[in-house]
């Protein structure tokens, strides 16, 4: 059997690029210690303002595009601020969205309505099978639902999304 010479090359110093890695790509632009970072939900409302200000005529398309993309590349709330210059704010809702009930207060509500059942129960077979004739816990019912419809408006809740937004980004 005859050999076949080896028509490789002979092994030298590898030639081809390293992957970019945090540590190869340089220095990060440093934080100011009081800097927020922005949410992505916060980035998500400004270029919503950014595109309804777009729709409205307020600005072109290749300005609206320019601040998107700021928008989608910046890193803190104070970078988000500027691209918002110029653009009125959006009216303020009449009665703002209330957030969920907290678990806490879901279950309070939830013994609250049951009491509230039990005793409404009670009055209804007290009238039927009471001695009073035609009397009817229609005054007892209404107070208790009152409060109860009360209790659920001033339940404590989570906070809306509409809070979570710092003052300047509404």
């Amino acid at each position: 059997m005859t050999a076949t010479p080896d028509t490789r090359p002979a092994p030298g110093p590898d030639t081809t690029p390293a992957p970019a890695t945090p540590a190869t790509q340089g220095p990060a632009t440093p934080l100011r210690s009081d800097a927020v970072l922005a949410s992505d939900s916060e980035r998500e409302h400004v270029t919503a303002r950014l595109r309804t200000a777009a729709v409205e005529g307020r600005l072109t398309l290749a300005e609206s595009d320019e601040r998107q993309a700021a928008a989608y590349a910046a890193r803190t709330r104070d970078e988000l601020v500027p691209l918002l210059a110029g653009l009125p704010r959006p009216p303020r809702p009449r009665h703002p969205r209330r957030g969920p009930l907290t678990p806490r207060a879901r279950r309070n509500l939830r013994i609250h309505a049951g009491v509230t059942v039990v005793v409404l129960l009670l009055l209804v077979l007290g009238a039927a099978l009471g001695p009073a004739p035609l009397f009817a816990p229609i005054g007892p019912a209404f107070w208790l639902g009152l409060i109860l419809f009360v209790h659920s408006r001033r339940a404590e809740r989570e906070v809306s999304p509409d809070e979570e937004l710092p003052e300047e980004l509404r």
